[in-house]
């Protein structure tokens, strides 16, 4: 999920979709297709019949992921053990919908609850393994981070003006002293081995689970191949204790990039905080005690 606000370029519906499928792949046309609940923002998903999903950029900056997806799904897929998407068919342009879009094979799981946070040792040792084996893969020439992946397996100045921002903006809702010192502590180290994989947004919403068992990880849209720090920090957005400090010790990462990964949760916790300040809702809430457990950890 990209961290931006911009309403979609384009009203994307199921009508939309049933027209696209009809004209581009009439071997699906009596397919139902339904919303998915949990869609996400940087692409509109449906399901289509028992077996696949329909998934489509929502705005033109997210437009390039499709054919990042398309070019480097089968070569990840390869190489690891867990399930991850499969494009089946090649959307194009058409009925006034102006970005390539593409048909997935559905992958049967159950959504992980971002605000469920979890003490599976299980779970725990499951996610850190998927981690290594990405990392793990040659680099080939993948992409590097940028605007496209809003710069995730890069370095953590593209967001420093905005943390320090954000950072003034919360001052009576978070200890600023604390939060800065984090994060000038992890701008102050680097990634200095090769670069590596990373899936770019590795949280919650973005795991399917059967029965607390990982069984796939989805939406490659901000993948790159960087500095792995991005990928780790459900250590402090999603693991308790006992399971952090598996999942924790189970990767071979050293003190500095769990500093930069622990600065990439911060970034996000204040961001969030910031952007539903005003509203004081759920998000507001959820990004609050995220901002706390990071704060008040131990790194």
């Amino acid at each position: 999920m990209a961290e931006l606000t911009e309403s979609p370029d384009v009203n994307i519906d199921t009508d939309l979709v049933r027209k696209l499928i009809d004209s581009q792949f009439p071997q699906w046309s009596g397919l139902p297709i339904n919303p998915v609940v949990r869609s996400g923002w940087d692409n509109r998903t449906f399901r289509l019949g028992q077996k696949l999903l329909v998934r489509m950029p929502s705005a033109e900056h997210y437009a390039p992921q499709v054919m990042k997806e398309r070019r480097w799904l089968p070569f990840l897929a390869e190489r690891l053990s867990t399930s991850i998407p499969f494009v089946q068919a090649h959307g194009s342009p058409e009925h006034g919908y102006p970005w390539s879009w593409s048909v997935y094979r559905w992958i049967e799981g159950d959504d992980v609850d971002a605000n469920d946070r979890s003490d599976s040792i299980q779970f725990a040792e499951s996610l850190a393994q998927f981690i290594s084996e990405l990392h793990d893969i040659e680099p080939s020439d993948g992409p590097v981070p940028g605007r496209h992946n809003y710069y995730r397996g890069g370095s953590l100045s593209e967001y420093d003006a905005e943390t320090r921002s954000n950072a003034v903006l919360l001052q009576n809702e978070i200890c600023v002293d604390t939060a800065l010192s984090i994060w000038n502590n992890a701008l102050n180290t680097q990634w200095l081995s090769k670069s590596v994989w990373v899936h770019g947004d590795l949280e919650a919403t973005n795991i399917l689970v059967r029965e607390g068992h990982l069984v796939a990880v989805i939406d490659f849209g901000n993948c790159a191949v960087g500095d792995p720090a991005c990928d780790l920090v459900m250590a402090w957005t999603y693991f308790e204790e006992n399971a952090c400090k598996v999942f924790q010790s189970s990767l071979t990462v050293d003190d500095h990039t769990w500093q930069r990964a622990r600065a990439w949760a911060l970034w996000k916790a204040l961001f969030r905080m910031s952007r539903s300040l005003e509203l004081r809702n759920d998000e507001y809430h959820a990004a609050k005690k995220l901002a706390d457990v990071i704060m008040l950890s131990d790194g």
